[in-house]
């Protein structure tokens, strides 16, 4: 499942954020949840969909090519958009870009689930990444906008928890809903949580203060890295099967990826600052995360047409094979952080690629037949800890590797060199276990022996994997050793696929020892205060009321209340629906406003986005 592989940066992303002050008390609960929802159906959607391909193949009669694309349309666009999204909801409003991307995911859920082509499903599941897009970088910013640094790692972690339950349950879910009901459940499933979503996010979420020093958005790096990006993964998927339009996608791919490095060099605020790739441990640290997520995602995009096709699970137990990894990554991860504090994050980025390594090469022993536990319960238990110790290491050193105040934006390209990863390997493996698969069973002797209708029969269902459709013409007693045949040549294909990602797994583990410096380690997780350049402006003042002159004078209630510590002003915060403090400023120009709830203890500065 490509979604379990949940990018281990979106952690770092949280803990790096600004400190602030905080929403009101009575409101953090609902941005807790409003973040998880978002979070988990966001994850919920890209993890279920593999054990509903085998479905998705049989009722809509798709290509492996259409599988593909199926299976990456969603990773593309949420992967080229993750970064420029998270800048727009910057400038143009955290909750407006949260609620819009949750309403979008709806709707294109509802649209993939009537879809009666393959087509109409990719374009779906296109518009579903593009939602999620908006909808999943704003719900973290959402989440660090709403608590203050010391109340964030409880935060974090009951968000984490959460998110790895849901990324848990969900190929479960998704199995027994293709059992039965249909594979269209999995995506009508969406639209009610997508829905509940968008209502928490406009009537209990505060909207944070939007930025008013928001860099410029960088429309152009994102629509060429989008651009880009697609036309290289459509170019490899459309390789075996036409190699004109691939050549052409290739073309318009490269000439956007060029356009992009140029553009970046030059831009403002550009969406990858040039300044990263000095760093020798950063750079290092997003090719062991590439080399790593390529080769899980290869092969575990692989496996359910193994176990469902070959092995004869149902989807509930395909996706059920999947717990051990999902289960060891969430209830280790935290351990494993220690570790890392303790010994470094080389060491254990060493041993995590190496343990992945040896676990996706036991997916290269199981034959056809035998229980779970003696066949595919070790390789996912291992890789699951493999993963789950190199996580929270490349945290740490994409954390230690830069600068404090670049440690948003590093942990942002880290997690979208994950998912693209991820893409490479469903489209370049899918390719290639094609070729692998055509070739087994063309090398089998007993495919002389048949009569050339069968042959042929044979020769065009192969884009199919594993499941292909014999003719009616084929005698009864003819049935079960052609069916094993083409088993156990996809069974041989699959060998080679996880021994290669096991051989790329290790290579992960070689680029941890050469490029990452032994004592690197997440330092940029206590970033100093700045200091605001606006304190002259306080003056010694009393509070003019008490409570919201203006909620006072127009007879509305308020939540919590901010004094002007230029003026006495008194008005209530952003999680009222009046919000006069912030107005307040609009009109006065006063920087800085502090709590008068108890508890609470800061001074917040307007001006300059900080705590005083």
């Amino acid at each position: 499942m490509i979604s379990l592989l949940r990018p281990f940066s979106d952690d770092a992303a949280l803990r790096a954020a600004p400190d602030t002050p905080g929403c009101a008390s009575h409101a953090k609960r609902w941005v807790l949840s409003a973040a998880i929802l978002g979070s988990g159906i966001a994850s919920l959607e890209a993890s279920v969909i593999n054990v509903a391909l085998p479905a998705i193949q049989d009722a809509l009669s798709a290509s492996v090519t259409q599988l593909q694309g199926i299976a990456t349309a969603y990773n593309v666009a949420l992967a080229s958009l993750t970064l420029v999204s998270g800048a727009a909801g910057d400038r143009f409003g955290k909750v407006r870009l949260f609620t819009c991307g949750a309403t979008g995911l709806a709707v294109a859920s509802l649209f993939s689930g009537f879809a009666t082509t393959p087509a109409q499903l990719l374009a779906g599941r296109a518009l579903q990444g593009l939602a999620a897009a908006l909808m999943m970088p704003n719900s973290l910013a959402l989440l660090s906008a709403s608590f203050p640094r010391a109340e964030r790692g409880r935060a974090i972690g009951i968000w984490s928890g959460a998110t790895a339950v849901i990324g848990t349950g969900g190929p479960v879910l998704g199995g027994r809903l293709v059992d039965l009901v249909s594979w269209r459940a999995v995506f009508f499933l969406v639209v009610p949580l997508a829905l509940l979503t968008a209502m928490l996010g406009i009537w209990r979420v505060p909207a944070p203060p939007v930025l008013r020093r928001a860099p410029a958005i960088d429309w152009g790096g994102a629509l060429l890295s989008t651009i880009g990006i697609a036309g290289l993964i459509s170019a490899i998927i459309l390789g075996p099967a036409d190699r004109v339009a691939a050549l052409c996608f290739l073309l318009v791919g490269v000439l956007a990826l060029i356009g992009f490095a140029w553009l970046e060099r030059r831009a403002p605020a550009p969406m990858v600052p040039p300044r990263l790739l000095l760093s020798r441990s950063f750079v290092g640290i997003n090719v062991i995360t590439l080399l790593l997520y390529f080769a899980v995602a290869s092969t575990f995009f692989l496996v359910p047409f193994d176990l469902i096709q070959v092995q004869h699970y149902t989807a509930t137990r395909a996706g059920a094979a999947f717990l051990p990894f999902a289960a060891i990554v969430a209830a280790l991860s935290r351990r494993a952080g220690r570790l890392s504090d303790r010994w470094g994050p080389r060491p254990l980025l060493m041993l995590g690629s190496l343990v992945s390594a040896a676990g996706l090469a036991l997916f290269a022993l199981p034959g056809i037949g035998g229980p779970y536990w003696s066949t595919f319960f070790a390789p996912m238990a291992a890789v699951g800890l493999g993963m789950a110790l190199s996580g929270t290491s490349i945290t740490a050193v994409v954390l230690g590797a830069v600068d404090p105040s670049q440690a948003g934006i590093a942990s942002g390209v880290n997690n979208t060199v994950a998912r693209l990863a991820a893409l490479l390997g469903v489209a370049v493996i899918g390719g290639l276990m094609l070729a692998l698969f055509t070739r087994a069973i063309d090398g089998r002797p007993e495919i002389a022996a048949f009569p050339p209708p069968l042959r042929r029969a044979l020769t065009a269902e192969r884009r199919s994997f594993a499941d292909m459709s014999l003719p009616a013409s084929v005698p009864g007693p003819d049935r079960p050793p052609l069916e094993r045949l083409v088993a156990e040549s996809f069974v041989a294909a699959f060998r080679c696929v996880a021994l290669l990602s096991a051989g790329i797994a290790l290579g992960a583990g070689l680029t941890a020892a050469a490029a990452v410096r032994a004592a690197e380690g997440p330092q940029g997780q206590e970033a100093t205060m700045t200091v605001c350049t606006h304190l002259d402006r306080v003056d010694e003042v009393e509070p003019t009321s008490n409570g919201c002159e203006e909620c006072l004078r127009l007879g509305d209630r308020w939540v919590h209340l901010r004094l002007c510590l230029s003026c006495g002003h008194v008005g209530c915060c952003d999680s009222s629906k009046n919000r006069h403090a912030t107005k307040h400023f609009w009109s006065s120009q006063h920087p800085i406003v502090s709590s008068l709830e108890p508890g609470e203890s800061w001074r917040w500065c307007y001006v300059d986005e900080i705590v005083v």
